[in-house]
């Protein structure tokens, strides 16, 4: 059986007829072309399908697609605009990414941190970001990036 469900996906109100398994990760990437939140551990242990539910960081693979309906939505495509976003920037600048996998889910994670903490210190970014594995980087540049876009946001 499907459900219909309205909700705002990176400001435009998107609707869809979707059955009650579907997860929010599958609508995503299947049902809307959106391939930012990548699909990896479908547990929610890896963070690679971060995308932000009402302004907080949720792994997509774990929140039903009919759990959003009137919500709001953003994901790492939401980010776009005719520049770089400062987070973008400082994590190419910082060289904080290098497959780029697990980067939208940690771009997301750092923009939710940074909406409500614009000044947070190392152990603090550190525990925002302890549900994105990085298998690439060793999280030091991603933490320096996070503090660099936290310095140009001010």
């Amino acid at each position: 059986m499907k459900y219909p469900i309205s909700f705002h996906l990176n400001g435009k109100i998107v609707s869809l007829e979707v059955s009650t398994q579907e997860t929010l990760l599958d609508a995503l990437r299947q049902r809307l072309g959106l391939t930012g939140a990548k699909e990896a551990c479908n547990e929610g242990n890896c963070g690679a399908c971060t995308v932000l539910l009402n302004s907080a960081p949720v792994y997509a693979c774990m929140v039903l697609a009919v759990e959003v309906d009137g919500s709001a939505v953003e994901t790492v495509e939401g980010m776009e605009g005719e520049e770089l976003h400062p987070l973008q920037k400082a994590l190419i600048d910082q060289h904080g990414l290098q497959c780029g996998y697990c980067s939208p889910g940690i771009l997301l994670t750092a923009q939710a941190l940074l909406a409500h903490n614009s000044r947070p210190n190392k152990t603090q970014i550190r525990e925002a970001l302890a549900g994105n594995l990085c298998r690439c980087t060793g999280y030091t540049d991603i933490i320096k990036a996070v503090q660099v876009a936290s310095r140009a946001r001010r």
